[in-house]
C-alpha cells in the first residue's frame, strides 16, 4: 500500500467521534475538520452537563454534537472513531456495527493522517510529550513552516478567540508534529521522519513491554532524537539509525548545556546551550521552571536540528514559548501570597518533576492529587506513593480524593486509601478524603501565607475549574 492510500480511503468521509470532547479526541477532531472531513460526535461529559463552554464553542464552530444515544450515527459511510476501551454496549458502537460502519481508534486515525505528511515529527516517551510537542510546533511556526500540530494540551501560543481550545492547529504545509502514545501499544503505527524519545519509565506498561515498543519506534524513525540522560532511552538508541542525541548530565551528547551556567527561578530556567558537533554555544532561556523543562527544551532543539533548523534560531524561538495549560500552570496568587498551580502530573515521573520544581524554591507544598482511574492506580500506585513520600518534606502534605470514575465495569477494589497508607508508611504526610469538594474545604483550612497548592491529575477537564475555585476562596 502506498503512502497516501490510507488517507485517500478516508478522503472527506464523515467522521463520528465517541467522546469528542476528550483531551485526545478534541484536537484530532479539529485537525480532521481542518483537513475537510465533516465531523460529528457525542460525549458523556456533555450529557452530564460538564464543561458547557467547550461544547458550546464546538457547536458554534461546525462540530455536530449529539447525545450519547446512537442518534448521531446514521450512515454506513460514516467512520466511527472510538477508543478501543469503549464497550460494545455503548449506543454509538452498537449502531455503527449494525450499519456496517468502519471503526477506527483515535491512534489509527491519527497515524493514517500523520504518516502521509511530507515531514512528520513524533514525540514519544513516558513524560514531557505534550510540552515538547508544543515547543517543537512553536519553533517550526516561528521558522515559517506553518505546521499541523496534534497535542494533548492547550498550547498557549496558539490560543486565539477563534480557537480557545488550541490543543491542535491545522497548518498549510506538509509538516505534521504529534505526540504519540505507548500506553495502548499504538506507537507502533507511526512511521515518523523524526522520532523523539524523551524517557522510558513505568506508567501504563511494564519496562519490558516499553523496551519493545520504544525500540521498535526508534527503528521505524527516519532520524531518531534520543535523551541520553534517560538510561533506558540511551540503551535503546542502538535500535536507531541516524540519531541526534541530547542531555544535561550526558555531556557527550550532541546537544547539551554547560552545567555551571544553569540558573533556576520559580518561573524560568536559563543555561548556555552547547552544540558539541560544531563547538558552538548559544544563550538559552526557557520561560518555564524546572530542570525537566530544560531537558524538554533540549529535546525540542534537537528535533529542530533534525528537520534542518539551526540551534540559534530554535533557542531564540523558545524565549517566547508560552507553555501549555495544565503543565505547571500558575493559576494565580491570593492576597496572602498563597499560589495555586494547575498540573497534569498523574504518573510517578510527571509527579516527581512537578514536586521537585516546587521544592526547588521556598515554601510549603500542599499537593492535591486526583488519580485518573482505578486501573492506573493498581498499576503504578506503589511507585506513586514512593514518589510523594520521597519528594515532599515533613512540612508538606498530600491530599488525595477517590479516582476519576465516569461509569463502566472497571475493577474498583484498589482505591486511594491504599496509596495514602503507603505514603504514610514511607514517612510522608497524606490524607484520603473521598470527595473532591471536601478536599477543597480541607485545603482551604490548611493553607497559610507562602504555601504553594498544586492541583494534580489527568483525564478531567474540571480540575482547572477546581484549582480556580480554590484560588477564589483563599485569603
Amino acid at each position: 500500500m502506498d503512502k497516501g492510500s490510507d488517507a485517500r480511503s478516508l478522503s472527506e468521509r464523515p467522521l463520528f467521534f465517541c467522546g469528542i470532547g476528550g483531551s485526545g479526541m478534541l484536537p484530532l477532531a479539529q485537525i480532521a475538520q481542518g483537513l475537510g472531513h465533516p465531523v460529528a460526535g457525542s460525549d458523556r461529559s456533555r450529557d452530564q452537563g460538564r464543561s458547557p463552554a467547550k461544547f458550546a464553542w464546538m457547536e458554534a464552530n461546525g462540530f455536530a454534537l449529539f447525545p450519547q444515544d446512537g442518534s448521531g450515527v446514521t450512515s454506513p459511510d460514516q467512520v466511527l472513531v472510538a477508543s478501543a476501551a469503549i464497550e460494545d454496549t455503548v449506543p454509538e458502537v452498537a449502531r455503527a456495527r449494525a450499519l456496517g460502519c468502519e471503526r477506527l481508534s483515535r491512534a489509527e486515525l491519527l497515524s493514517r493522517l500523520f504518516n502521509t505528511a511530507d515531514v512528520s515529527v513524533a514525540i514519544g516517551g513516558t513524560s514531557g510529550k505534550s510540552t515538547v510537542t508544543g515547543m517543537i510546533g512553536w519553533i517550526l511556526a516561528q521558522a515559517g513552516h506553518d505546521p499541523t500540530i496534534m497535542n494533548g494540551a492547550v498550547m498557549k501560543n496558539f490560543v486565539a478567540p477563534q480557537n480557545p481550545f488550541a490543543s491542535a492547529r491545522t497548518g498549510s504545509s506538509g509538516v505534521f508534529v504529534s505526540e504519540v502514545d505507548e500506553s495502548d501499544g499504538s506507537i507502533a503505527l507511526y512511521r515518523p521522519t523524526v522520532g523523539v524519545l524523551l524517557n522510558v519509565s513505568l506508567d501504563h506498561k511494564s519496562i519490558e513491554e516499553l523496551r519493545v515498543l520504544f525500540g521498535g519506534y526508534l527503528a521505524a524513525s527516519g532520524t531518531a532524537v534520543v535523551n541520553l540522560d534517560s538510561e533506558e532511552a540511551g540503551f535503546l538508541a542502538e535500535r536507531a539509525g541516524p540519531a541526534v542525541t541530547f542531555g544535561i548530565k550526558a555531556q557527550d551528547a550532541e546537544i547539551t548545556v554547560d552545567p555551571a551556567s544553569i540558573t533556576l527561578t520559580d518561573r524560568a530556567v536559563e543555561a548556555v546551550l552547547v552544540d558539541n558537533r560544531r563547538r558552538e554555544v548559544f544563550p538559552l532561556v526557557v520561560p518555564m521552571p524546572g530542570l525537566h523543562n530544560l531537558s524538554n527544551a533540549l529535546a525540542a532543539i534537537a528535533a529542530a536540528r533534525a528537520v534542518g533548523i539551526d540551534l540559534a534560531q530554535a533557542a531564540a524561538a523558545l524565549r517566547s514559548f508560552a507553555g501549555l495549560a495544565r503543565r505547571f500552570d500558575v493559576i494565580g496568587s491570593s492576597p496572602a501570597g498563597i499560589t495555586v498551580i494547575d498540573d497534569f502530573g498523574h504518573n510517578p515521573e510527571k509527579c516527581a518533576a512537578t514536586l521537585r520544581t516546587l521544592k526547588a524554591t521556598p515554601g510549603r507544598v500542599i499537593a492535591f492529587f486526583q488519580p485518573h482511574g482505578y486501573g492506573p492506580l493498581r498499576q503504578m500506585g506503589e511507585e506513586l506513593a514512593r514518589t510523594f513520600a520521597r519528594e515532599l518534606g515533613p512540612e508538606d502534605i498530600t491530599i488525595m480524593c477517590d479516582p476519576v470514575y465516569f461509569g463502566g465495569t472497571v475493577d474498583r477494589s484498589v482505591g486511594t486509601g491504599r496509596i495514602v497508607d503507603l505514603i504514610s508508611a514511607a514517612g510522608g504526610k497524606a490524607e484520603h478524603i473521598a470527595s473532591r469538594e471536601a478536599c477543597g474545604t480541607r485545603i482551604l483550612a490548611l493553607a497559610r501565607p507562602g504555601d504553594r497548592i498544586a492541583v494534580m491529575g489527568a483525564r478531567d477537564d474540571t480540575l482547572t475549574e477546581f484549582a480556580q475555585s480554590i484560588l477564589a476562596r483563599l485569603p
